[in-house]
């Protein structure tokens, strides 16, 4: 694992040699980050805080909401915690591990930060923990969901990395439980992406818990994140006569499948995750469906309807869970920094691990030993006017 890391950041160091400092925005021979203003002035105690998140590319969507949850969090907190001013620097990974490694190692050895909120998608934010850890830098993700985002692949906890959101075994195991004791079926065909971890965690969790409950999976069905076109696997499938399609990946990739399915007359009840939560999903594809998430704006805990209001004044809709996420990610960070009150990175990671009853949008919120938090899953309904319905909330 450490050759592996020491790999990255020789890659990552040969970059920022090339591309000779921080590039303006929109720039594409390599990653993205600017600045955003605080108002320190002189003899201000400052911490930079960096941002990564894919705010282009196939899944900007997810971060397009998460800088909203960052910027907002930021602007009512007036860029202070305690006695120190905040002071964000903000990258685009454009959904590519090479590049959020890139724009990780430039924001910690160039800008300074002391913190990173990121990435969003786990095959991202995995790498990107790699390098935060390695140089002790606090990185809470919002929204990445795979087991070995906190732990390596022997199982040890990296330390200095944490999250927001529910693990995808969890997630894959309240949907199992969904599709068994409230839809009622008996037998499921599985389609995951086999390269993305995320894909991959959510089907085996969600096949474990199905068949342990008494469901059969009659198709268990890989491809490659670049396949598009699904007529060929969606008519075999069809003939095995699947009661509901588990389909855990991206709202883009999720679109493309319903849409197969529903041409191949697989019109069964289909179940997926937190990647489905995207205004650009196929509503009309997968209206009636469900999927596990992390919050509901229709949730009417006081947190919520407080959070969704001032989100909404600011922005102009309702927020999604990766807004939501990241704005408990940012809030975190912020209590962590007020309570550690200092910009040491190993006292700032000692006060996010003892977070105990942090109340955050998406419940209260302590950490496990793993880095993880202990909170609720909600399942949503998907309804053709482009709105999710709020079915139910399952604890731990």
């Amino acid at each position: 694992m450490k050759r592996l890391l020491v790999g990255l950041l020789a890659v990552s160091m040969l970059v920022l040699a090339a591309c000779g400092g921080t590039q303006a925005p929109g720039s594409s021979s390599g990653p993205t980050s600017s600045s955003s203003g605080t108002g320190s002035g002189s003899g201000d105690k400052v911490i930079k805080i960096g941002l990564i998140a894919p705010l282009t590319g196939n899944v900007k969507t997810f971060g397009e909401s998460s800088k909203k949850g960052f910027d907002l969090a930021l602007e009512q907190a007036g860029y202070k915690a305690g006695d120190w001013t905040i002071e964000a620097v903000s990258g685009d990974d454009k959904g590519d591990s090479t590049e959020g490694v890139n724009l990780a190692t430039r924001m910690i050895t160039q800008d300074g930060v002391k913190a990173i909120i990121g990435s969003v998608t786990s095959g991202v934010t995995i790498p990107v923990g790699l390098v935060a850890n390695e140089n002790k830098i606090p990185m809470i993700t919002g929204t990445a969901t795979a087991e070995g985002v906190t732990v390596h692949e022997d199982g040890t906890r990296k330390e200095f990395v944490f999250r927001a959101c529910f693990i995808d075994p969890f997630q894959g195991q309240v949907a199992a439980r969904f599709a068994l004791e409230d839809l009622g079926v008996k037998t499921a065909a599985v389609f995951y992406d086999k390269g993305n971890p995320y894909t991959v965690g959510l089907a085996e969790a969600f096949r474990a818990e199905f068949e342990a409950g008494g469901g059969q999976i009659v198709a268990w069905e890989s491809y490659a994140e670049a396949d598009t076109d699904f007529s060929a696997v969606m008519t075999n499938v069809a003939a095995l006569q699947p009661e509901m399609l588990y389909l855990p990946d991206y709202y883009n990739k999720v679109s493309l499948l319903a849409k197969a399915a529903k041409e191949k007359g697989l019109d069964v009840p289909m179940l997926g995750g937190d990647g489905w939560d995207s205004e650009d999903l196929d509503f009309e594809a997968l209206a009636g469906n469900y999927f596990t998430a992390h919050y509901s704006a229709d949730d009417p805990s006081p947190a919520v309807q407080k959070f969704v209001q001032e989100f909404e004044a600011k922005y102009g809709h309702k927020p999604d869970s990766f807004a939501a996420l990241t704005y408990d990610a940012t809030n975190i960070l912020l209590e962590a920094i007020r309570q550690a009150n200092t910009d040491d990175t190993d006292a700032i990671r000692k006060a996010i691990q003892d977070l105990s009853g942090f109340q955050a949008v998406g419940g209260s919120i302590s950490f496990d030993d793993k880095g993880n938090p202990i909170k609720a899953a909600t399942i949503l309904k998907v309804s053709a006017d482009k709105s999710y319905e709020f079915v139910t909330t399952v604890n731990p």
